[in-house]
């Protein structure tokens, strides 16, 4: 019996919420942790952090069950400038049931699009979560 891929609808009041966070004015680290609620078939809001680094935001997500993350960072760039670059990190670590891992895999690309985000990361193990990390995949965007 094979599953058909489960393309999960994204909660109303969290597309309005994923807006306001594209057009915030705080110059801070901020984070919006989503998650599927599997029985609705819904991605929905976990929770929300401001002013959190990256390593602080690997210790907020779960070891064994994805997760998605938009995440506003304070970029620094090599000649001085300073963005803020709106990353989109689908955390999909290693050890998640195969099913969690194709309704998260299934859904992303709809996520992606809702939020209209080109910054798409995705993390199979949580502690690969760092500044480095973070700074080396945006070095690809300058």
């Amino acid at each position: 019996m094979s599953e058909s891929l489960v393309v999960c609808d994204v909660d109303e009041e969290l597309v309005k919420k994923l807006r306001e966070f594209r057009f915030r004015k705080a110059t801070n680290n901020a984070a919006i942790v989503m998650k599927i609620d599997k029985d609705k078939q819904l991605v929905i809001l976990e929770e929300e952090h401001e002013d959190i680094s990256p390593d602080d935001l690997k210790n907020e997500l779960p070891e064994r069950q994805p997760r998605f993350v938009v995440y506003s960072y304070k970029y620094q760039h090599d000649d001085g400038r300073v963005s803020y670059p709106l990353c989109f990190i689908f955390s999909s670590p290693v050890g998640c049931r195969p099913e969690q891992q194709m309704m998260y895999a299934g859904s992303k690309n709809k996520l992606v699009q809702t939020v209209e985000l080109t910054k798409v990361f995705e993390i199979r193990n949580t502690e690969d979560l760092t500044e480095e990390w973070l700074r080396e995949k945006l070095g690809f965007f300058r």
